[in-house]
């Protein structure tokens, strides 16, 4: 009887930590995807049409290179180099920031950078 709880309790702890370790690295959004999750967020500007195009363009742009980089820094083999990566990102976002000043108002900006901008982050797992 013991036996059969302790293969029990083995099989059980073989499952979990299977189904857990198929939740890691997922599919990553597309663009047009991330691009609505942004619309969708920035709902309570009220942007006019020609700013929502204006909006969409940015962030397709913004999320068109990044996925180009992150895809460069994968395909190139060997360990990526992460403050350059880092380095590049921090210049698109920087970029990205300069075009969306110039379409919201100063209001709508920094609430953009103070409340939008870190929910849109992708959050990562604690690991210890």
């Amino acid at each position: 009887m013991k036996k059969q709880i302790a293969l029990s309790m083995v099989a059980m702890v073989v499952t979990v930590g299977s189904i857990m370790a198929q939740g890691q690295g997922g599919p990553r959004m597309t663009v047009e995807e991330r691009v609505k999750a942004v619309n969708e967020k920035l709902i309570d500007f009220k942007l006019t049409p020609d700013k929502q195009a204006k909006t969409d363009s940015i962030f397709t742009g913004y999320y068109t290179t990044m996925q180009k980089e992150r895809e460069a820094m994968m395909s190139s083999g060997g360990t990526p180099d992460r403050d350059a990566m880092r380095a590049k990102m921090l210049k698109l976002n920087i970029d990205r920031d300069e075009q969306l000043k110039l379409i919201f108002t100063d209001d709508q900006f920094k609430k953009w950078k103070d409340d939008i901008e870190p929910a849109m982050r992708p959050q990562r797992p604690n690991r210890q």
